[in-house]
């Protein structure tokens, strides 16, 4: 009687397990059924090899995909640079056209005033120059097709190449070329004006180059550049424009070499002459380019020193400290003036014109270096 109740919880428990069992199975089996849709299991599944090799063509879909993440990337990083940048290019650009804009509209002393807004405009443009080429460099070498959206950053870069483009170019008509930092300005035309040349070595040539970088104002029939001479012939050197021509004399004013149509008025030009004594050739050569040339001019001449070198007006060798011709004085400005002892090559000539080619110097006659006295009003600017 005792054992009945431990009979009764046993046999109960029994039925409660095997019950549970039952709920297990049936949920195996349907858990089962779902997953297979209706296929009956295998009994022996194969298991996964993640150690196996993997075949040729999934390493070629392994590379790819790889690839295309970092293009992706790449892309991505570029157009962030691209959009951080260029509207900072454009503030920029805006802010230095009105601070030219500025001392402009103001009326005040124009060659203050201007000096002062141009410095930091010519460095400043310099500066995003570089910057957009940097960065054109970068959009270039990207794929435009992988990322047609930048195609508008592309575009509003190229245009904020051309609106730095223009304001380089009102620059350099309104200030010093080539790197120079100073020039001699020529007020008006005046028999007093000039500038007395001293050179580093005797002017005892039998050939030379000479280059210098003219914006002029006006210009008559006769407008002095440059002239060296000596109280026997004050015409053994010179370089004068007439009217739109330039105009080179070697070893007498009947000995000369005429370019048509070179200088424009108010606008830098570059200028340089050659001339040699063995065979007499002479090259006129404007803004790099050739554009006049001529054989056996002053042939065998040699150019004698102990003269007077001057710019900007002609020494007629009349009288000691006067012969000065007020209509064939230059006025404007004048900067870059260099004489060499030998004939340059065409090389030579093109980068004596170039971006910074105020640093390159004659040995006899050296921008920055030789002395040059400015006399009556003219004077340095800078």
């Amino acid at each position: 009687m005792h054992h009945l109740p431990a009979v009764l919880l046993c046999a109960l428990w029994s039925a409660v397990l095997a019950e549970t069992s039952d709920d297990y199975e049936l949920m195996y089996v349907n858990l089962d059924n779902e997953i297979d849709n209706g296929l009956p299991p295998t009994e022996d599944p194969t298991p996964c090899d993640c150690r196996r090799e993997h075949s040729e063509w999934d390493k070629l879909f392994i590379m790819l995909e790889n690839s295309q993440m970092r293009e992706g990337m790449l892309l991505q990083a570029t157009d962030d640079v691209l959009r951080g940048e260029l509207p900072r290019l454009r503030a920029e650009l805006g802010r230095l056209a009105g601070g030219v804009a500025r001392p402009c509209a103001a009326g005040a002393p124009a060659d203050a005033r201007l000096a002062r807004a141009l410095e930091p405009l010519l460095q400043e443009s310099r500066a995003a120059g570089r910057r957009l080429a940097r960065l054109e460099d970068a959009e270039a070498r990207r794929s435009e097709a992988a990322a047609p959206g930048l195609g508008a950053v592309l575009e509003e870069l190229r245009r904020t190449r051309a609106d730095l483009s223009a304001v380089q170019s009102w620059a350099a008509r309104h200030w010093l070329p080539a790197g120079c930092e100073t020039a001699i300005l020529f007020p008006m035309r005046s028999k007093k004006i000039f500038g007395s040349v001293h050179p580093v070595r005797p002017m005892k040539l039998d050939s030379f180059s000479t280059c210098i970088w003219v914006k002029a104002t006006d210009v008559l029939n006769k407008t002095i550049l440059f002239s060296y001479g000596t109280k026997w012939n004050p015409y053994e050197i010179q370089l004068y424009l007439s009217s739109q021509s330039l105009v080179f004399v070697v070893g007498g004013k009947e000995n000369k070499l005429v370019a048509d149509t070179v200088v424009s008025l108010g606008r830098w030009t570059h200028l340089c002459g050659t001339w040699s004594s063995e065979q007499g050739s002479t090259s006129l050569w404007a803004n790099g380019e050739m554009v006049a040339t001529t054989e056996e001019m002053a042939a065998s001449h040699s150019v004698p020193e102990g003269g007077i070198l001057q710019i900007g007006q002609e020494k007629n060798g009349c009288c000691v400290g006067g012969g000065f011709d007020e209509t064939l004085a230059f006025s404007g400005r004048i900067t870059g003036f260099n004489i060499w002892d030998r004939v340059l090559s065409e090389e030579e000539i093109r980068e004596s014109g170039g971006a910074e080619s105020c640093h390159l110097r004659g040995n006899v006659v050296a921008w920055g270096v030789t002395e040059i006295q400015a006399h009556g009003g003219a004077q340095y600017v800078s």
